[in-house]
């Protein structure tokens, strides 16, 4: 089944938190990798792959770090999720008829459209505002 990796929600985890800060400052690596307990090893693999695909931009240096690359409206998670895992289809595509017929080829087509469709309707802004919406849990002892 359609599984999206650890890198996959790593990466949208570190856009909602640069979409939460200012558009105009580069947040460290050191910073990103301490509040999300990651390694700064792997998440630099991550945000190398993010800024290949032009979601981020890196600035090295003493006031370097990462920032996207444009407004936090103008990105999807499907085009954060994409550029980390790919296709997003939830079918092996294969050459094999036994695993075809038209009512189950229309299935899988439909459930690839709904995922694709839902991931391409939430913008990192949205995701980003739930979290500054989000007041913390409420405990009781």
């Amino acid at each position: 089944m359609l599984k999206i990796s650890t890198k996959g929600q790593y990466a949208l985890l570190i856009m909602t938190e640069l979409a939460e800060q200012n558009q105009e400052t580069y947040i460290p690596l050191k910073l990103l990798s301490h509040r999300h307990n990651l390694s700064t090893k792997y998440l630099e693999q991550i945000l190398i792959q993010l800024s290949k695909s032009g979601l981020v931009t890196g600035l090295r240096g003493n006031n370097g770090g990462y920032k996207l690359s444009r407004p936090a409206e103008e990105y999807t998670a499907g085009e954060i999720l994409r550029a980390m895992e790919g296709d997003l289809n939830p079918r092996t595509i294969t050459d094999t008829p036994a695993v075809s017929s038209v009512g189950n080829d229309d299935f899988w087509n439909e459930f690839n459209t709904v995922i694709n469709d839902y991931v391409d309707s939430n913008t990192l802004e949205q995701i980003a505002e739930k979290n500054r919406q989000f007041n913390g849990y409420d405990y009781c002892i």
